[in-house]
């Protein structure tokens, strides 16, 4: 049981409201207490907020998602006496990962924390979409930083389910005069045509995070929104530089593609060669030369079979047969004996033996 909540400091705006740091002390006699960060809304936003108290509660104990505490809004007197509604969740010390990335240089982070953060996101994504929802709104600021229990490396958790949808919804707030389903720099172009939310819709939106966290900017950063939606409407991506990596750019790519099915699933982008733990990368490259110099034997013996015969453009195939030589000797001699002989002293020819 918790007693009244004591204001710390104010942290951000929303989209549906406010979120300050509270400490709240048990009032068990132990004396003991934790921080919370309170996001609150006025009644206009009180269903999105209570929608996304359902979904985290659905989602808690999920690894990677941000967690919430009670199973209530809690109900307050805000500015004026007006009713708000309060949602409490953990609280991140580090901040979203917009402002995180502004202790970089150049806001770009280092590769290895880009792949850990990657491999993060994708987790707590299996676990939104395998509860049949999508995200929706999957950027910089929804994401929260943490720092581990050892303190030398962070953790990375979902955040901000306001607006997230179940698989196949289309939100009310969608319409041809303004067709994105979140927020326009990071949606794909399927949203702008029909504004259905499905799973890959996040997948897109991960492809935009990782470019985000090599460049330092937003996708689209500078495109005005007239602009972008006729892009989006063509088909077009947000363009990576070719200072980007060869696998990172791939798993981009793939994020990317026009089609949404080509994109796949979060879990099969787990396994994606860009997030190949390293030691992993290094056997298969102890492995690579062996398994180039075999494959390189095979081609020029199949080649030499093709210039030699003109006929079949088969590959050549070896056959193994087991040797028995005493008894093939045996058999052989007896034959001789038994056919040859007779047949070479009538004809007079020489006679020949296997030893």
């Amino acid at each position: 049981m918790k007693s009244m909540g004591e204001f710390v400091k104010y942290l951000g705006e929303g989209a549906y409201g406010s979120v300050d740091l509270v400490k709240y002390t048990l009032s068990d006699g132990s004396f003991s207490f934790f921080h919370a960060a309170v996001k609150g809304c006025c009644q206009m936003n009180h269903d999105s907020l209570k929608r996304e108290l359902k979904i985290l509660r659905e989602l808690r104990g999920c690894p990677r998602i941000v967690k919430c505490f009670g199973d209530s809004l809690e109900e307050g007197l805000g500015y004026g006496n007006r009713k708000v509604y309060k949602l409490l969740l953990e609280y991140a010390s580090e901040g979203s990962l917009r402002s995180f990335m502004d202790k970089y240089t150049d806001r770009k982070l280092p590769e290895p924390l880009i792949k850990d953060f990657t491999r993060m996101i994708l987790e707590g994504l299996v676990s939104v979409h395998g509860h049949g929802y999508v995200h929706c709104d999957l950027k910089s600021d929804n994401l929260l930083v943490f720092p581990s229990c050892g303190g030398d490396s962070y953790e990375l958790k979902i955040a901000d389910f306001g607006i997230s949808l179940d698989a196949g919804d289309i939100p009310d707030y969608w319409s041809i005069d303004s067709p994105f389903v979140g927020t326009p720099c990071y949606m794909p172009p399927e949203t702008v045509e029909d504004g259905v939310a499905k799973e890959t819709l996040d997948l897109w939106s991960l492809g935009c995070l990782v470019l985000e966290m090599y460049t330092g900017e937003r996708p689209w950063e500078g495109v005005d929104i007239d602009l972008l939606e006729a892009l989006l409407f063509d088909g077009n991506a947000p363009e990576i530089p070719e200072s980007v990596p060869c696998d990172a750019r791939e798993f981009i790519e793939t994020c990317f593609s026009r089609y949404p099915e080509e994109r796949g699933s979060a879990f099969k982008l787990w396994f994606h060669p860009f997030l190949r733990p390293e030691k992993e990368k290094q056997l298969i490259a102890v492995a690579s030369p062996a398994v180039k110099k075999r494959d390189s034997l095979l081609l020029r013996i199949r080649g030499a079979w093709n210039k030699s015969t003109h006929i079949s453009k088969k590959p050549l195939k070896v056959k193994f047969f087991p040797t028995k030589a005493p008894k093939f000797k045996r058999i052989l001699n007896s034959l001789v004996r038994l056919k040859i002989m007779p047949m070479m002293k009538r004809s007079n020819s020489n006679l020949v033996s296997v030893q």
